[in-house]
C-alpha cells in the first residue's frame, strides 16, 4: 500500500523542510539541480496498525536476542568442553563452540535486524536537503542542531513507543555477558601459585643433567650447577609449569667472599642456591663467571653478583635474585629448608 491509495485526509501533515531549490541550467551553471522527489509515506507513516505490527516485530527481534544470550550462558555453564557432535556438512566439531557461536551469532543479528527494521518502518525516512555551511558554528548554527536533534528524538519515537524501547534496552544490556561469561574460558584465576614453588623443606637438591640427587662434594668451588626439587620428573604433566619456578642453579664460593650476612647464613660451607629466573622478564640465567661470581641473563644482561646477595648491578632487572635456604639431610644430600621467601621471576604486583 502506497499514499496514493489513501485519501488526502488521511496522510500526515507534511513537515516544514526545504526539499533543494530546482535550478535552471544556464551558461554559468550548465548544471542545474534537480531537486529532490517529492516524499512518498510508507505504510507505516499512514497505518497506525501497520506501525504498532513493526513494534512488535522489532521487539521481537530483540527479544530474540535476550533469549540467544541466556542460551550462550547456559551453553557455556552446561556443555561438556570435550563433547562431540557432527553437524552436516562440516562434521564433528565441539558442542560448545557450536552452542556458543549460533547463540552468540543469533545474539547480535537480532540486534542489528531489530535496529535496521526499526530505522527503515518507523523512524522518518524524509530526504532533507541542507545548505553548505562555514565550518565555525555560530550560536544559530548550534541552536539549529539542538533543535534538529530533538526532532530526530522525537521522530524516532522512543519515548512513545515504550515496547520497543524496553526491549532494546534489554538486548543491549544482556549481550555484554556474553563477553563476561567467555572469561571463565580462561582458566581458573591463579591465587598465590605465582607467589609460590614446590620447594618445600625436606626436599632435595637434584642435578639437572645427571638427575641424581647432590651431595656437597658434588659441587666443586667455582661451578654452576642447575638444579630441581626431587621428585619433580621431566615427563610429568606439571613440568614445565613448576619448573619455570622452581629451577635453580647453585654456585660454591669460599666462604670468605661472600659479603651478604644472610646470604652466607642461608649457605652450607659456601654453596649457595639462587632461583635461576631473571627478575627482569623471566629468561633463564645461564652465563657464569668465575672470578667475579657475577651471573649473566643472555636476554637483556641483567647481571647480578653472586657474593653479595645476587643484587643487580646492571641491566634492566627490577631487583635481585631470590636465594633458597639449603643444609643437608641425615644422608648428606642438599636439601631445601623451605620455599623462597619471595616470588621468583620478573616484578608484578604483589611487590612492594
Amino acid at each position: 500500500m502506497s499514499s496514493q491509495d489513501i485519501p488526502e485526509e488521511n496522510l500526515p501533515a507534511e513537515q516544514d523542510h526545504a526539499h533543494g531549490a530546482v535550478g535552471i541550467a544556464d551558461e554559468e551553471n550548465p548544471f542545474a539541480d534537480p531537486g529532490l522527489p517529492p516524499h512518498e509515506h510508507r505504510i507505516q507513516d499512514i497505518d497506525e496498525r501497520a506501525a504498532k505490527r513493526s513494534e512488535r516485530v522489532v521487539a521481537l527481534l530483540f527479544t530474540v536476542s535476550m533469549l540467544a544470550t541466556i542460551g550462550f550462558i547456559v551453553a557455556y555453564l552446561a556443555i561438556p568442553n570435550d563433547k562431540q557432535i557432527f553437524v552436516f556438512p562440516i562434521g564433528h566439531i565441539s558442542a560448545m563452540n557450536f552452542a556458543l557461536g549460533l547463540t552468540l551469532g543469533v545474539a547480535l543479528f537480532c540486534i542489528g535486524a531489530g535496529a535496521v527494521h526499526w530505522a527503515r518502518t518507523l523512524m522518518s525516512d524524509e530526504e532533507i536537503a541542507d545548505d553548505r555551511h562555514a565550518i565555525e558554528a555560530p550560536s544559530d548554527v548550534r541552536a539549529k542542531v539542538h533543535a534538529d536533534f530533538r526532532q530526530g528524538a522525537k521522530e524516532s519515537a522512543l519515548g512513545r513507543r515504550k515496547l520497543i524501547r524496553n526491549t532494546m534496552f534489554g538486548a543491549l544490556a544482556l549481550v555484554p555477558l556474553s563477553g563476561v561469561m567467555l572469561l571463565g574460558g580462561l582458566g581458573p584465576a591463579p591465587g598465590t601459585k605465582l607467589r609460590h614453588t614446590i620447594w618445600a623443606k625436606g626436599k632435595r637438591l637434584v642435578n639437572m643433567n645427571t638427575n641424581q640427587p647432590l651431595r656437597p662434594e658434588d659441587v666443586a668451588v667455582g661451578s654452576l650447577t642447575f638444579a630441581k626439587p626431587d621428585g619433580l620428573e621431566e615427563h610429568s604433566e606439571e613440568f614445565q609449569t613448576e619448573i619455570a619456578k622452581a629451577a635453580l642453579m647453585i654456585v660454591r664460593l669460599q666462604p670468605g667472599n661472600i659479603k651478604d650476612k644472610r646470604e652466607l647464613e642461608w649457605s652450607h660451607e659456601g654453596i649457595v642456591a639462587y632461583s635461576k629466573i631473571c627478575t627482569h622478564v623471566g629468561c633463564p640465567i645461564s652465563l657464569y663467571e668465575q672470578q667475579t661470581h657475577h651471573v649473566l641473563c643472555p636476554c637483556h644482561q641483567s647481571t647480578f653478583d653472586l657474593s653479595d646477595g645476587a643484587r643487580v648491578i646492571f641491566g634492566p632487572a627490577g631487583h635481585a635474585l631470590p636465594q633458597l635456604r639449603i643444609g643437608v639431610d641425615s644422608e648428606g644430600y642438599l636439601q631445601a629448608l623451605g620455599d623462597f621467601e619471595e616470588p621468583v621471576g620478573p616484578a608484578f604486583w604483589e611487590r612492594g
